[in-house]
C-alpha cells in the first residue's frame, strides 16, 4: 500500500486517482478504505469557503480560475471597516505548501507569499464593506494606502478616480458593497459591486497594491495570518 501522505502528493502532482487507487492493496476491504482515504483526501485539498471571524462575511472558493488564500478584516480603531480575501492560482500556493509557516518567525513564509502574488498571472483582492464609507474617502483611503508603497502619483491618482466612478453613483460604500482588485504586471482592474470601472495600465502597480495587504505595514494583518495558515505547511 502506498502511504497516505504520499497519496495526496501525488494527487496535487496530478495523477489521476483511478491510478492510485488501483495500486491499493488487493484485499476487498482494504481498497475500500483506502478509496474512502482517497476521497477524504481529495476533498481536504481543495478550496473552500472561508469566513472573516470578524464580520461574519464569507467568500467563495474561488474567484474565476483563483483560489481563495485567506480573508481577513480591515479596521481604523474599534471599527470593522470590511473584510478582504486574497485569490491567486493554485500553482502558486502549491509552491507556498512546501515552506513552513514557522521557519524564521514566518518571515520566509511572509516572503514567499508576496514574491508569489507579485509574479503570479493574476492576484485579486476582493473587499466587502462593513461598514458605510463616503465614496471620497474609500477611494482616497484606497489610494492614500497605495501611495507609499509606489512613487507614480499619477497612476494612483487614476486608480482612486475609477474606485471614486464605481462608488459615486451609489453616493457611499454602504454594508454589502464590494470592491474587487485585479492585479498583474500590466496594471490593476477595478470592480464595484461586480461593474467593471475599468484598469489603471502599469508594469509596477499591481505589486504596489499587493503589498498594501501583503508586506510587513499592512493594512489588515488578519489576511496575511490567514494565507499563512491556509497555504503553508507547519
Amino acid at each position: 500500500a502506498i502511504p497516505l501522505s504520499s497519496t495526496a502528493d501525488n494527487l496535487k502532482k496530478g495523477y489521476p486517482a483511478r491510478i492510485l487507487v488501483s495500486r491499493f492493496p488487493k484485499n476487498k476491504m482494504v481498497r475500500v478504505w483506502m478509496t474512502l482515504a482517497l476521497f477524504l483526501s481529495v476533498t481536504m485539498t481543495a478550496a473552500s469557503a472561508m469566513t472573516d471571524k470578524a464580520t461574519g462575511i464569507t467568500f467563495a472558493p474561488k474567484k474565476n480560475d483563483l483560489e481563495i488564500f485567506g480573508v481577513g478584516v480591515r479596521k481604523k480603531g474599534p471599527i470593522k471597516v470590511y473584510s478582504v480575501a486574497m485569490y491567486c492560482q493554485n500553482s502558486v500556493k502549491e509552491h507556498l505548501n512546501l515552506i513552513s509557516r514557522s521557519a524564521d518567525k514566518g518571515k520566509a513564509a511572509f516572503k514567499a507569499l508576496r514574491h508569489g502574488a507579485h509574479e503570479a498571472s493574476s492576484t485579486t483582492f476582493l473587499l466587502q464593506m462593513n461598514f458605510k464609507v463616503g465614496a471620497e474617502k474609500m477611494a482616497s483611503a484606497i489610494a492614500d494606502s497605495v501611495t507609499p508603497r509606489y512613487a507614480n502619483t499619477a497612476e494612483v491618482e487614476s486608480l482612486k478616480s475609477l474606485i471614486f466612478k464605481g462608488v459615486a453613483g451609489k453616493g457611499a460604500a454602504t454594508k454589502g458593497t464590494t470592491f474587487e482588485f485585479d492585479c498583474s504586471k500590466e496594471g490593476v482592474h477595478v470592480s464595484v459591486d461586480g461593474k467593471s470601472q475599468g484598469k489603471v495600465a502599469s508594469d509596477g502597480l499591481g505589486a504596489a497594491f499587493c503589498d498594501v495587504y501583503l508586506d510587513d505595514k499592512c493594512v489588515s494583518p488578519p489576511l496575511r495570518e490567514s494565507c499563512l495558515e491556509t497555504c503553508f505547511a507547519p
